[in-house]
């Protein structure tokens, strides 16, 4: 079992302790969210200020998600030990290694080459074998591995990207933020059927623009 300095251990108690009164009580979830070390997937300036319930700047101009989100939206997703799932927006890498935790496979798109290669690496020097790190475009998801159980799209998209939904397998769930990059969005579930898509809005949220194509530079 991994050992924490006494401060940081308290930090996690107390993360979890806000998520639990906040509404969030599926155990894997917090088992996984207890055990994947946050403060390695932050700014090294930003350490001390890992567990606080808000979203943090990492490079590239993104962001880390607040942990409330995070545990909220992979709580939505409901993932199973024998799903594969597609994240689209590596960033730093912790919602993959959250999923890692709880799911069979994980890809994920990244569309900045310098935050899909820090990722890829924290994620192997931490021992997350099941996650596998793309460079891409996340609106044409990963055809090729299709397809998924799951799909969570961390980036606000304007509209449902329709490569997505042609790689969720039928049953199966697209949670992403749904709504203009220059407002507040609403996390949306949708669960596709046999006879197309069925509809949840969650909460609102703001997240950074789903952009086409993968980056220039960076």
């Amino acid at each position: 079992m991994t050992s924490y300095p006494a401060e940081d251990n308290e930090d996690r108690m107390e993360f979890l302790l806000a998520l639990r009164r906040r509404g969030i009580s599926n155990a894997a979830v917090l088992r996984a969210l207890e055990e994947v070390p946050r403060e390695h997937f932050v700014e090294p300036e930003q350490t001390r200020e890992a567990y606080a319930d808000q979203a943090l700047p990492i490079a590239c101009g993104q962001t880390i998600s607040q942990p409330y989100v995070v545990a909220y939206m992979t709580e939505q997703l409901d993932v199973r030990r024998t799903d594969r799932v597609l994240e689209i927006g590596t960033g730093s890498g912790y919602q993959a290694a959250v999923l890692s935790k709880l799911a069979r496979e994980v890809v994920s798109i990244e569309r900045y080459r310098t935050l899909a290669e820090r990722a890829r690496a924290r994620l192997k020097a931490l021992g997350y074998t099941n996650v596998e790190v793309i460079v891409g475009d996340g609106l044409s998801g990963a055809p090729d591995r299709a397809p998924f159980d799951r799909i969570i799209v961390t980036a606000a998209a304007e509209k449902v990207p329709p490569a997505l939904v042609e790689q969720l397998k039928e049953g199966g769930v697209l949670l992403l933020p749904l709504g203009p990059h220059r407002g507040a969005q609403t996390i949306v579930k949708l669960t596709k059927t046999k006879d197309g898509l069925d509809r949840e809005e969650l909460i609102a949220v703001r997240f950074v623009p789903l952009l086409a194509g993968q980056a220039r530079e960076l």
